[in-house]
C-alpha cells in the first residue's frame, strides 16, 4: 500500500525553527549523466554518472523572516521535512543548503504567498517505522 502524507500533519523547519506557513515544499534530486558511444556506431555502449544536483521550494503563505534573512546575509542552513499521516512519518533532510531567490504573488482577491528557493549539497530520505 502506498504511503499517503497529510500536507496538514506535516511540518517543515529551517535549522532549529518551526517554519509556519507552509503551503507546499518541492524538490528535484538529479544527477549528471553521460551516454558512451562506440567509433562508428549511433548506439551507446556505457553510461557513466557525475555530480549530484539538489534544488528545492518552499512556498508559504505571505511571508518567512527567517527565509529573508537567509536572502539577505547569505548563510549556510539545513532544512527538514517531517512528512506524516497517521502512523506513517518520512523526514527529508536537505543538508547545507544556500538560498537561491524569492518570488513574491499576490493575486486579485487572495493572499500574499512567497516562493523561496534554495540548493542543496545533498537530500537524504528516511521513512520512520509505524
Amino acid at each position: 500500500m502506498p504511503l499517503v502524507f497529510s500536507a496538514r500533519d506535516s511540518e517543515v523547519r529551517v535549522g532549529n525553527e518551526l517554519l509556519e506557513g507552509v503551503r507546499a515544499i518541492e524538490y528535484r534530486s538529479a544527477r549528471e549523466r553521460r551516454e558512451v558511444t562506440a567509433i562508428g556506431t549511433d548506439e551507446r555502449i556505457a553510461v557513466y554518472y557525475g555530480a549530484r544536483s539538489v534544488t528545492g521550494r518552499l512556498r508559504v503563505a505571505s511571508t518567512a523572516k527567517v527565509l529573508d534573512g537567509l536572502l539577505t546575509g547569505p548563510a549556510e542552513f539545513q532544512v527538514v521535512a517531517t512528512l506524516r499521516h497517521g502512523a506513517n512519518q518520512r523526514t527529508v533532510a536537505f543538508d547545507e543548503c544556500w538560498m537561491e531567490s524569492k518570488q513574491v504573488e499576490l493575486g486579485d482577491g487572495g493572499h500574499q504567498e512567497t516562493v523561496y528557493q534554495f540548493s542543496a549539497t545533498r537530500v537524504r530520505e528516511e521513512d520512520v517505522p509505524a
